[in-house]
C-alpha cells in the first residue's frame, strides 16, 4: 500500500479490524464490500464528518487535532502502545517529528558486557533498537540455535524468528510470539519509519517472509517489556522462562534482556544445561 502517508495506512488498518456489532452499530444485512468499519461510520463515532476523516486517511489532512486524535483512539479502541504510535504519526504526518536518526550504534559498553557474565547462568543478551543481537552471554547465545552461523552483522532476534530455519521450531506458540515480534517492531518505528536499519530489516523480512508481511500489515503495537516465553530447544528440551526487557542508559536504544526460572524446576535445571554444554563464542561485536 502506497497511496496516503503511513497515519492514512495505519487508520485504514485499524479501522479494517473492527466489526460495527463490536462498537454498538448494526451490521446490516448484505456482504459488506468493506472489511470492519466504513468511512463514514468511522467518523461518526469519532464526531468528525466523513469528508475531513476521508482527508486524513487519504494524507490531505495532516494536522488533526489533538481532541480529534483522542477521539479516533477511542473509536478505534487502541490500546496505549498503538495509542502512543497513532500520536507519533499525526506528528510525523504534520512535520513535526524529529530528524531522522543515525544508524543505532552497535558498540556495547565494557561494564554491560561484564555484567552479562554476572547473570550466568541466566540467558542475557543486548540488543540494539532494531533487536540486532549486539553481545550474549554463553547461554543467551546458545538460547536461539544456529544463529551463529550468520555472521555476527546479521544477527538479529526478528530475522531469526521469522527467516532462520529453527526459528519456527524453537517457539512453542510461535504465531502468538510473531504476532508480538511484529508489533514490537511497530512500536520500535516510533516516530522515525524512516530508520535506516529498520528500513532494511523490514523489506527483507516483507520479502522474504509472508508471515511477516501479514502482521506487519495489521498495523498492531505492542511495547516489550517482559512476560513469558515457552521454548522446544533442540539440545535442552521444553523451557518456560520469564524474561525481563531493560534499556541501557546512553545509547542508541539498546536493550538488556535477561531469562529466568524458579529454582528447583525442570525450567530452571533445562535453562543451566545451556550454560554447560561446550563453549561458545558469546561475543557478537562485528570484526
Amino acid at each position: 500500500m502506497t497511496e496516503g502517508t503511513e497515519l492514512g495506512r495505519f487508520l485504514r488498518a485499524r479501522r479494517g479490524r473492527i466489526r460495527p456489532q463490536d462498537v454498538g452499530l448494526p451490521a446490516g444485512t448484505g456482504i459488506r464490500r468493506t472489511p470492519g468499519l466504513r468511512r463514514e461510520e468511522l467518523a461518526t463515532l469519532a464526531g468528525v464528518s466523513v469528508d475531513y476523516y476521508t482527508r486524513l486517511e487519504r494524507g490531505r489532512e495532516t494536522r488533526p487535532s489533538p481532541a480529534v486524535v483522542a477521539a479516533l483512539g477511542e473509536a478505534l479502541r487502541l490500546s496505549a502502545d498503538a495509542l502512543q504510535r497513532l500520536h507519533e504519526l499525526v506528528a510525523l504526518a504534520g512535520g513535526r517529528a524529529p530528524a531522522a536518526s543515525p544508524d543505532p550504534a552497535h558498540t556495547v559498553r565494557k561494564s554491560v558486557r561484564v555484567m552479562l557474565e554476572t547473570l550466568r547462568p541466566s540467558p542475557a543478551y543486548v540488543v540494539s533498537s532494531v533487536n540486532g543481537l549486539l553481545a550474549a552471554n554463553r547461554p543467551g547465545l546458545r538460547l536461539f540455535p544456529g544463529i551463529t552461523d550468520w555472521p555476527p552483522e546479521r544477527r538479529n532476534v526478528t530475522r531469526y524468528m521469522f527467516l532462520h530455519p529453527m526459528g519456527r521450531k524453537l517457539y512453542r506458540d510461535w504465531e502468538r510470539m510473531a504476532a508480538h515480534s511484529a508489533a514490537h517492531l511497530r512500536a520500535m518505528a516510533g516516530a522515525d519509519p524512516d530508520l535506516p536499519a529498520l528500513a532494511e530489516l523490514v523489506g527483507e523480512l516483507v520479502m522474504k517472509s509472508p508471515e511477516f508481511a501479514r502482521l506487519w500489515e495489521r498495523y498492531d503495537v505492542r511495547a516489550r517489556s517482559g512476560g513469558e516465553k515457552r521454548f522446544e530447544h533442540p539440545e535442552v528440551g521444553s523451557m518456560r522462562l520469564h524474561f525481563e526487557v531493560m534499556a541501557i542508559f546512553r545509547t542508541d536504544g539498546q536493550r538488556l534482556v535477561t531469562y529466568q526460572a524458579m529454582p528447583g524446576t525442570p525450567d530452571h535445571d533445562a535453562m543451566l544445561l545451556l550454560d554447560m554444554a561446550s563453549p561458545e563464542e558469546a561475543d557478537t561485536r562485528r570484526a
